[in-house]
């Protein structure tokens, strides 16, 4: 994987500009805050960012992936205000579980979920790098 800075550009922060990467491609289909039951335990924004990540690096493992393999994510919000009030506290979670590795991102305020009590809705897709490529 590389990631792509132009020439005085101003380095982001918590994301990478662009990212170009070979190998398995690994696809993660957008995760709420939910268990493996269905379950929301909590209604904190933060919590559910919290499982919605522990949701995805559970996908991609099945896929023979790490989160180090992650090139992008997307990030759907039901309020933007509140992510930003309590971006300290999903950024721990997002350290604790991603680590410090920051693929390309998107974040969105939208209109609602499918699912009741949604607060967050993340997707993902990695690249598995090729053995011959590292």
């Amino acid at each position: 994987m590389q990631a792509l800075q132009p020439p005085g550009w101003k380095r982001p922060k918590g994301y990478a500009n662009g990212i170009a990467a070979r190998g398995t491609l690994v696809f993660v289909a957008g995760q709420v805050g939910w268990d493996e039951s269905e379950t929301f335990r909590t209604g904190d924004l933060a919590g559910q960012v919290r499982q919605a990540l522990e949701n995805v690096v559970a996908i991609l493992a099945e896929g023979g992936a790490k989160p180090a393999h992650i090139v992008r994510m997307t990030w759907y919000l039901a309020d933007k205000d509140e992510y930003n009030a309590r971006l300290k506290d999903i950024g721990n979670a997002y350290r604790e579980i991603i680590g410090m590795h920051f693929p390309v991102m998107t974040a969105v305020e939208v209109a609602g979920f499918v699912e009741p009590g949604a607060k967050v809705e993340i997707e993902a897709t990695a690249v598995v790098p090729d053995v011959a490529n590292g």
